[in-house]
């Protein structure tokens, strides 16, 4: 039996349904059991937990041959990452309860970096997972693809995507989430033993300028990529809701300063399959059809 957990988001759910074809038998751990019922038609068995409840998670991990760890996002955590380390705490006790046979913890790239930011969240759950005896792999993907959701109205409708990341020629390590779901489907089936590192980005590397060439060749339009302004950032997402930018600013730094990449570099990373243009396709057609 393999748990997952997030199964009703979209890496969660491709890891489940790449099981699911191989006629791996699938428990589905879902915070609402109603959100599972599409899961359960598919023939997962259902077991109810949150993240941050240790007892309904042991019960949910207990018996697995291996456990797939997605941790809910949080974009805008306090600046001493309490909400992290509770997390990291509870899966810890959980899964030293449980003791499945194995944990697949999707990480991040940049896990390792010593310089506070967004990601350090992760860093937090891994130095904390490690403390663990059982075999554990991180999984440590690049820069989601699928971020480019955002970009689809801006591109459709105006032609300017507004960029992050910079400079906009810079390639950046990036992974579709079907790559990602793949991966993690592969690596539970796996044996091994103590813990170790995987990084996994696309079959190249991605600048933001392509990302806009792509949405215009797509869309049958011009799209150009814009840099915001660094000095404008902390303003922006205070206006967009923010309490505390710092961490988030930070890992942008990191991506265009060069020093959130991979442990192992390029040259040490596992190479997915989907490429870019495959991902703005599904976004743009979802967008249509919404």
């Amino acid at each position: 039996m393999f748990a997952i957990t997030g199964i009703t988001g979209k890496v969660g759910g491709e890891v489940a349904r790449n099981l699911l074809a191989g006629n791996q038998p699938v428990r589905a751990v879902v915070r609402d059991l109603r959100k599972g019922e599409a899961w359960a038609q598919l023939g997962c068995d259902l077991a109810r937990a949150d993240i941050n409840d240790a007892g309904a998670l042991t019960s949910a991990f207990k018996g697995a041959e291996s456990v797939f760890v997605l941790v809910p996002p949080n974009f805008d955590p306090s600046p001493d990452f309490h909400e992290a380390r509770a997390t990291a705490a509870t899966l810890r006790s959980a899964l030293a309860s449980a003791h499945p046979g194995r944990v697949v913890y999707l990480s991040t790239i940049g896990a390792q970096a010593t310089q506070s930011n967004l990601l350090t969240q992760h860093t937090i759950i891994e130095q904390v997972l490690g403390e663990l005896s059982m075999p554990i792999t991180l999984l440590r993907p690049g820069w989601f693809m699928e971020n480019c959701s955002w970009d689809v109205a801006s591109a459709t409708n105006d032609g300017v995507i507004l960029s992050f990341l910079q400079p906009i020629d810079k390639p950046v390590p990036m992974v579709a989430t079907a790559d990602m779901g793949r991966v993690a489907a592969e690596l539970l089936q796996e044996t091994w033993e103590g813990h170790r590192v995987v990084e996994l980005e696309g079959p190249h590397r991605v600048a933001p300028e392509e990302i806009a060439t792509t949405f215009a060749d797509l869309l049958g339009r011009p799209v150009r990529m814009e840099p915001v302004p660094r000095g404008t950032w902390e303003s922006l997402f205070k206006s967009q809701g923010m309490k505390n930018p710092t961490s988030r600013i930070k890992m942008l730094d990191g991506f265009n300063e060069g020093w959130i990449e991979f442990e192992s570099s390029e040259s040490g990373s596992r190479k997915g399959r989907v490429a870019l243009e495959a991902v703005l396709q599904t976004l743009i057609e979802s967008r249509r059809k919404s």
